[in-house]
């Protein structure tokens, strides 16, 4: 998939969010998406370095301790 088509992915989506609302006020959208984008980012990545956290941080771009938070976050260790 390439960049253009994860953008796509992510304006139809929002798309989608806004026309469902039918006329009622959003309520915190940042925190909804990236919760929703970040749990999965996580688990693949980590399932595409075999488990190795310090390879998944790696191709993250982030900080090992880091990463291990945010999978304490989301209950993935």
């Amino acid at each position: 998939m390439s960049k253009h088509n994860i953008e796509q992915s992510v304006r139809d989506s929002l798309g989608m969010y806004f026309r469902d609302l039918d006329g009622s006020r959003p309520h915190d959208v940042y925190r909804m998406v990236m919760s929703y984008v970040e749990q999965p980012l996580l688990e693949i990545v980590l399932k595409q370095a075999l488990g190795n956290q310090s390879l998944a941080a790696e191709y993250l771009g982030i900080n090992r301790n880091t990463l291990r938070k945010k999978l304490q976050e989301y209950g993935l260790l």
